[in-house]
């Protein structure tokens, strides 16, 4: 859903006449079974602020049970939305409206309510038997346990019902409008306009007239409840972000990467292959890229993880660009397979979108625990670039940098997100194609190998040691690649322990040739002081914003963000040098912090955490604090 910084529409359905109070921010959370919409009902939040000019950063949370029983702890989904009038970089601390629609739901997400907090709870949901299911000895609607709160007590199920009894809907289908109702309400809430989701309702709906009608007077019901309950005596405004001016769009990790790969592949003149297996949670991307067959993408579903990773290799041979998907247990399958595309030396990338481990682990929630196993998760001397996302909207441009190295030094690339990167979403400033970086392939037309020969020299090497990517049938380029070790220059097979020593030598030479090729690292803030915080991947956000908030203090801390995790940028030792201490927040045991220490000699400070949740901006500021 596109948009200029000025909304489609600003206007709400009337002029409430209850009071306005104006907030810089606001953090809204939706909690309930995995069957009541709450991701939906955070997506049309997030969408809807985002068209209103809001900078918005989401975080969606859903169980790993594909059906728990209903309303257990085990089965609550949530979706929070934080937008502001200001730039964000995380979705928010801790929560100021929370909407339940259950005891369970309320038991699990209470503790992130603010004191004083907007509490919105389904009151027909707190029967006896819910309230077992959830440990509640007692309803918490009655005894006083939520007076610390604005508690509003909604019969939800009931109003919905009755909006929606003449259209001959069963019970069933009256119901699942409730998050509807629960949407309606929060809008009116917080001065959102309904116009997008009745759009939303008419696309998704239009041929099933009855629930679309459904849905859209349940919206309207909850929209309108909020101007006429005594329950609730204002309601607020988030005035619009001086965002640079352009296109935005709300976009989400796993679909921000897709389309950088579709850019990619229009940049470099290639088609794009995903072989992929389904794994959670990155099969989005394999859902989003099989959309897109009208730019020439093709999609292969393999059977296992193995197949998808050798599927993509074979096209990579073959001339494509050529992706594959996975997760951490993923990438312990394809290991062997990434090893071949590093022994001959073609283009891949290989994404993988952590998740809490080991084995079947924490698969919905986010971990950034796999960055070792990117770097050495393989037998022998096997080295990969690694390059990792920091944003849902940074996936664009990272996907785009990872194939523009892995062509340019022909190599296998590591990509790696994580689930709160996937699964979260923010503004994307739509890019004009005309301005994205070009990618230049050039395979070669004809044997390139010496005057006084014919034959076709497939491990010859360019000035970045890359070796030329001859295309399969292309006249006198025959040539030989597998998994065994090759003469380089012939690309014979050999067992030489001369010709494996340089070999080796080489793809690691090669590897960190690619540090000459990439940018120096950035830093924020003073370039020397007392602490740098030094972070990859999903924790930008929160790391950003706490060193923000020091510096607003006047506190002497910096920031370096890495997007290069092998080769580290050549800048990188001497930004460490110039701070007394070196703090290293990392969603694992310490990962990153050991390579810092063993590549620079320095002493850093880890801190780690590994509860499936990202760090709160809390946190690092009470950590930052203890250093300084």
């Amino acid at each position: 859903m596109a948009s200029t910084t000025s909304s489609e529409s600003d206007s709400q359905s009337f002029e409430s006449q209850k009071p306005v109070v104006s907030l810089d921010t606001a953090t809204v959370r939706f909690c309930g079974d995995s069957g009541d919409g709450m991701q939906l009902a955070g997506t049309q939040l997030s969408s809807t602020s985002a068209l209103l000019g809001n900078d918005v950063a989401t975080f969606p949370d859903f169980p790993a049970e594909i059906r728990a029983p209903r309303g257990t702890k085990a089965g609550v989904s949530g979706f929070q939305v934080h937008f502001a009038s200001t730039p964000i970089f995380t979705p928010g601390d801790s929560v100021d409206a929370l909407v339940a629609m259950n005891p369970a739901a309320l038991t699990t997400n209470l503790v992130d309510l603010v004191p004083g907090g907007i509490l919105i709870v389904n009151e027909d949901a707190f029967n006896e038997k819910d309230l077992k299911k959830a440990g509640y000895e007692s309803n918490p609607l009655e005894d006083e346990s939520l007076d610390g709160y604005k508690l509003i007590k909604v019969k939800m199920t009931k109003v919905t019902r009755t909006a929606v009894e003449d259209l001959g809907l069963s019970v069933k289908e009256s119901d699942r409008c409730r998050n509807f109702f629960a949407m309606g309400l929060t809008f009116w809430l917080y001065g959102r306009t309904m116009d997008a989701t009745l759009r939303y309702i008419d696309e998704k709906f239009g041929k099933r007239p009855a629930i679309a009608d459904a849905n859209r007077r349940a919206l309207k019901a909850g929209y309108f409840y909020g101007e006429t309950t005594e329950a609730i005596l204002t309601h607020y405004e988030v005035p619009r972000a001086e965002l640079e001016p352009g296109t935005y769009r709300s976009i989400m990790g796993n679909t921000a990467i897709s389309w950088g790969f579709i850019a990619a592949a229009k940049l470099s003149g290639k088609e794009l292959f995903l072989g992929s297996y389904p794994i959670t949670p990155a099969s989005d991307i394999l859902h989003e890229l099989s959309k897109h067959k009208n730019f020439g993408v093709r999609t292969f579903q393999a059977e296992d993880e193995i197949a998808a990773v050798c599927s993509a290799i074979g096209a990579a041979y073959g001339g494509a660009m050529a992706i594959t998907t996975t997760s951490g247990p993923g990438i312990a399958l394809k290991g062997e397979a990434m090893g071949l595309a590093v022994m001959t030396e073609l283009p891949l990338i290989v994404i993988n979108v952590q998740r809490g481990g080991p084995s079947t682990g924490l698969p919905t929630k986010t971990e950034q625990a796999d960055l070792l196993q990117a770097l050495f998760g393989r037998n022998g001397e096997c080295p990969m670039p690694v390059i990792a996302a920091s944003s849902p909207a940074d996936c664009f441009d990272t996907a785009i940098e990872a194939w523009r190295v892995a062509s340019k030094f022909m190599v296998p690339v590591v990509l790696l997100t994580d689930g709160y990167i996937a699964n979260g979403s923010e503004p994307w400033k739509i890019p004009d194609f005309a301005n994205l970086p070009s990618i230049k392939i050039k395979h070669p037309e004809q044997s390139t190998s010496n005057e006084n020969e014919d034959e076709f020299l497939p491990y010859a090497r360019d000035e970045n040691l890359a070796r030329p990517w001859a295309i399969p049938g292309t006249p006198g380029l025959m040539h030989r690649v597998g998994g065994l070790e090759k003469q380089d220059g012939t690309g014979n097979v050999s067992y030489d322990p001369a010709n494996h020593q340089h070999m080796v030598d080489v793809r690691q030479k090669k590897v960190e040739n690619i540090a000459d090729d990439i940018p120096p690292q950035e830093l924020k803030g003073p370039n020397e002081g007392k602490l740098l915080v030094l972070s990859w991947g999903g924790t930008f956000g929160s790391c950003r914003t706490a060193v923000n908030t020091m510096l607003a203090e006047g506190k002497a801390v910096s920031h370096a963000h890495l997007r290069y995790l092998n080769p580290f940028p050549k800048n990188l030792g001497e930004i460490i040098s110039k701070f007394d201490q070196v703090l290293v927040p990392e969603l694992n045991m310490g990962q990153l912090n050991m390579l810092i220490r063993a590549r620079y000699l320095v002493e850093t400070v880890a801190f780690n955490k590994v509860q499936g949740k990202p760090f709160s901006v809390y946190e690092l500021v009470e950590k930052i604090n203890s250093l300084l």
